[in-house]
């Protein structure tokens, strides 16, 4: 299987520790020039376990954090005190820490029906960006990760939403986890300035390869959905990159 023509740059750490404190490094240069060109800069994450320890590296920063914005890429249908929700992970570890303004946090209200948060996000995003109708939002920064099963953001392998390249966000229920999320949808993954991948763990290393290295094939690894361009930036540990 051959690399992909418009390869992406991969930077291979040590350890989980590292990738995260490099991602986090990667992050905090971006942002000053996305700061200057406008309304503030515009970020959003992905949840899962590994952004913990970038969040954790993202609270130690010496940055005014009152001009970014804060968004996500996806998020689980539960409260925002359920341990399992994105938001809490990234509030506990890193928002609160830094004292981000409520202004500036645009999350996902997973307390709500499925369609009525995927709605309310929606309808968040398109007001923030003054977006007509059509129009997708391109965040400066959009971190994500891949699941052992090679998906990205709520996008599971064969989910059909994966074809979707006109809508900003949606809810989806995903089998495996017998759970109801919210995601945005590819075109917005498309559209971004910058896309960041972390990615750590023996465990995601097959999957990794086919990313990467396999043919294009969206509905069966949607990680490679805007991760193969030149816009794309990926942090691993030697553990997830052992087979590239």
């Amino acid at each position: 299987m051959s690399q992909p023509t418009n390869s992406p740059n991969l930077r291979i750490l040590d350890s989980a520790q590292e990738a995260a404190d490099a991602c986090a490094a990667y992050i905090l240069s971006l942002l000053p020039d996305a700061v200057a060109e406008g309304q503030g800069a515009t970020i959003a994450f992905s949840g899962g376990s590994t952004p913990k320890l970038l969040f954790a590296a993202l609270a130690k920063a010496d940055l005014d954090w009152k001009r970014v914005h804060f968004f996500w890429v996806d998020e689980r249908c539960v409260p925002p005190t359920d341990s399992q929700s994105n938001f809490k992970l990234a509030n506990d570890a890193f928002l609160a820490a830094a004292g981000i303004p409520e202004s500036n946090i645009h999350r996902v209200y997973g307390e709500l029906s499925p369609e009525a948060a995927a709605a309310r996000y929606n309808s968040d995003i398109q007001t923030f960006f003054s977006l007509s109708s059509g129009e997708l939002p391109a965040f400066d920064v959009l971190h994500r990760g891949m699941g052992p099963d090679a998906h990205t953001a709520s996008l599971f392998p064969g989910e059909l939403l994966i074809n979707d390249r006109t809508g900003i966000a949606a809810s989806v229920w995903v089998e495996k986890m017998q759970m109801h999320r919210v995601t945005l949808l590819p075109g917005v993954l498309l559209a971004a300035k910058n896309t960041i991948l972390q990615v750590s763990g023996e465990e995601k290393a097959d999957a990794l390869e086919h990313v990467l290295r396999g043919p294009e094939d969206w509905l069966h690894y949607p990680c490679q959905i805007a991760s193969r361009d030149k816009k794309a930036t990926w942090f691993l540990d030697r553990a997830a990159a052992k087979k590239l």
